[in-house]
């Protein structure tokens, strides 16, 4: 590691949007930390597995931040996954498991995080979603959580400031499959096409570097322009 190389922990780093932050920021120069429960070949920076649900695993995983790297100046709170079933059959160890990776992992790892991050005058940044504002049926814990994450995030800011900015990175649509997407999927979107991971990472990276320093509590809406959208049934 390099004399006064910054760090960045991307939790949930492993694969898709997770995978292109840290990417990107291990390009621009950053000593980048990944966090994931699951492993996947050719992950940037150093991989720890871990489970950011856990208070211990949190725990373990800024203290070795502190050991190795000795400094932290970034915290991406990337990690999450959605469960999708009517609400009546959503078991509340479904909702609690969904509302602990998603939402209580950004609190545990800004409370863990706080004294290196106020060292370096830091910043975290939260990947939330536009289902924060809208939804599809069946997704309560999903949405929940995101609305929570966005609310928490703007409590940060205001906790951790100045030394710490906080901000809310909330995506749409976002192509972190391959999937085979159709000419109108593109077309639906007033920017012209499906977003892509590189487009979330260009923001958090911005976010998280100088050229924002006058840029906190604030949420950034990345879905090609769908949430100003008016549609209609024909």
């Amino acid at each position: 590691m390099e004399q006064g190389q910054r760090v960045a922990l991307v939790t949930g780093g492993a694969r898709g949007i997770g995978r292109a932050v840290a990417a990107r920021l291990e390009r621009d120069g950053w000593r980048v930390v990944v966090a994931d429960r699951e492993t996947a070949e050719g992950t940037p920076g150093r991989l720890v597995q871990a489970d950011v649900s856990d208070e211990a695993a949190v725990g373990r995983l800024v203290d070795g931040i502190a050991a190795q790297e000795g400094r932290l100046d970034a915290v991406v709170c990337n990690a999450g996954f959605m469960i999708r079933k009517p609400i009546r059959e959503l078991g509340l160890d479904e909702w609690n498991a969904v509302l602990g990776t998603n939402l209580t992992s950004a609190f545990l790892l800004a409370r863990a995080a706080e004294a290196m991050l106020r060292q370096v005058r830091g910043a975290i940044v939260t990947i939330a979603s536009t289902r924060a504002h809208q939804s599809e049926a069946d997704t309560e814990s999903y949405s929940a959580s995101k609305g929570g994450l966005l609310a928490l995030t703007h409590a940060l800011a205001i906790s951790l400031g100045p030394e710490v900015r906080a901000n809310c990175v909330s995506p749409g649509w976002i192509d972190t499959r391959g999937e085979a997407l159709r000419p109108e999927d593109h077309a639906q979107h007033p920017a012209g096409r499906v977003g892509r991971p590189e487009d979330v990472a260009a923001l958090v990276a911005w976010l998280v570097g100088p050229e924002s320093g006058f840029v906190t509590g604030a949420e950034f809406l990345t879905d090609g322009g769908m949430t100003r959208k008016m549609i209609y049934a024909e």
